[in-house]
């Protein structure tokens, strides 16, 4: 979300300084020319007044040997103000004939920006507003001021200067207004990070925490932050209400519990009454055969029940495990019942250590290979694989049997779900929801997949580092209607 807000609110900044920027940068530039105008037009009119007392009109060149010493005093300041300023000036007539210019080689234009300034002026218009001139322009800068006598325009003062000094001028100006700009800009960054990330902050603590508690860790809560009061009563009220979820759901763990072992004690009696009850009837009963499967049927339920209640409630006793030689321990204990099903059991594993309660990882391998070997015709394999990479440990269980469709690899790990294909097969649904929930206490995973060929493929995962006490933590989330990779009970 800050990556989305921070680059918006940039954005709108620069705008907002963009939108000032250049009104200020124009108003420099314009600001710098007025005052060269200004100069200029107190200059022509200091001409002037000196132009509108020549009395003599020359004859031939400027030099009129002296016969007119006003006409030879505007001439010397003509020439004194070229030399000093480098700007071209001149008096002219109104049939554009010069009274006195400088240099001697400047004249009159027939067209241009000093031509229009010419123009203007015989029409007693001063030149207050010539055209903005830009710093990366090139141009020259004409003023003209009309020379008046007796109430008529008897000619005009015509300058020509050079602008590279006030483009200069106005280039450092916008160098400035830029660095302003800059180290503005600088600050509206600095203040919207600070800004964002204030707003953000308890966001990124809620998120985080719903993170915990979606994987399982229910004793996560957001911990005090700062940020908007609207967000802060967000996350007192996220913190009430998974506080009353985990007290439904540690409820609900107590009940399944309590339910399980409370229904164990009626079950064995009425188990003893059939069993007396059998001796009644002739050998072979088919219905008193059905109520006794059924019975221990209902007794497996129960027992799975509780076992997945202490599951999900005990704490995981981690510590550094020889993973291969576990796993062979357990392929040793199950491969008599392979031998008697005819399913050939084979192991690979390697010594390779990981971070596991023993029992519980030795709990959820005797799930997955049972359930490997009930499903695996006779004559089939079933391969358990021990390796190591990128951190974590595996064992690999893959069996030759019917395999699962799509659908119902996506029920994987349902409380009581098993496949419409093998409803007949002895079990409750209950031993790979154990295991993933043993697993998950520890920091390990299941996950499921098609094997090669056919058949599935059961992947056990536990950490090769020591997981942290928040990866262990005991809340989890309800796995009634939890879904996963692959493979299930059938």
């Amino acid at each position: 979300m800050r990556s989305r807000l921070l680059p918006l609110l940039i954005i709108l900044m620069a705008g907002v300084l963009l939108a000032l920027g250049f009104p200020l940068a124009v108003s420099v530039a314009a600001a710098q020319q007025q005052k060269v105008v200004v100069d200029r037009i107190d200059d022509t009119a200091r001409f002037a007044s000196l132009a509108q007392f020549v009395t003599e009109r020359p004859t031939g060149s400027r030099v009129l040997g002296g016969t007119d010493e006003r006409r030879e005093t505007l001439q010397k300041e003509l020439d004194d103000y070229y030399d000093v300023y480098g700007i071209r000036a001149g008096v002219f007539y109104r049939d554009n004939g010069p009274m006195a210019h400088a240099p001697a080689s400047w004249y009159l234009p027939a067209k241009g920006d000093v031509r229009r300034a010419f123009q203007e002026a015989l029409r007693s218009r001063g030149s207050h507003d010539p055209e903005q001139v830009w710093p990366w322009q090139r141009g020259r800068l004409a003023v003209a001021s009309p020379v008046i006598k007796d109430g008529d325009v008897i000619a005009v003062v015509v300058t020509d200067s050079p602008t590279g000094r006030m483009r200069s001028k106005t280039l450092k100006g916008w160098v400035l207004i830029a660095a302003g700009e800059s180290a503005a800009m600088l600050l509206a960054v600095g203040a919207a990070l600070r800004l964002t990330g204030w707003v953000l902050r308890p966001v990124r603590v809620l998120d985080a925490t719903t993170h915990d508690i979606a994987t399982g860790r229910l004793t996560s809560r957001v911990a005090a932050a700062g940020g908007p009061p609207e967000l802060r009563r967000l996350a007192r009220s996220f913190n009430e209400m998974a506080d009353h979820v985990e007290e439904v759901l540690e409820q609900q763990r107590a009940f399944v519990a309590d339910a399980s072992h409370q229904l164990r004690n009626p079950l064995s009696a009425l188990l003893l009454r059939i069993e007396l009850l059998a001796l009644e009837l002739p050998e072979g009963n088919e219905e008193i055969a059905s109520v006794r499967t059924e019975g221990k049927r209902l007794a497996q339920v129960l027992d799975d029940l509780l076992d997945l209640a202490l599951a999900e409630h005990a704490a995981a006793d981690l510590s550094l495990t020889d993973i291969g030689e576990l796993a062979a321990e357990r392929v040793a204990s199950w491969r008599p019942l392979a031998e008697e099903r005819g399913v050939r059991l084979t192991g690979e594993c390697p010594a390779t250590t990981g971070w596991a309660d023993p029992v519980a990882l030795s709990s959820a391998l005797d799930a997955v290979i049972d359930n490997a070997l009930k499903f695996t015709p006779e004559g089939g394999p079933v391969h358990v694989a021990v390796s190591s990479s990128n951190g974590t440990t595996t064992v690999v269980v893959s069996d030759g049997g019917p395999g699962l469709t799509d659908d119902e690899l996506a029920r994987v790990g349902d409380r009581f779900w098993r496949s419409n294909r093998h409803q007949n097969v002895k079990g409750s649904g209950l031993g790979l929801s154990i295991s993933r929930a043993l697993l998950t206490a520890g920091g390990g995973s299941i996950a499921y997949a098609r094997n090669e060929e056919h058949g599935l493929r059961v992947t056990v995962s536990v950490p090769r580092s020591e997981p942290s006490a928040a990866a262990t933590s005991r809340g989890r989330a309800p796995q009634s209607h939890g879904t996963a990779q692959g493979f299930t009970e059938r």
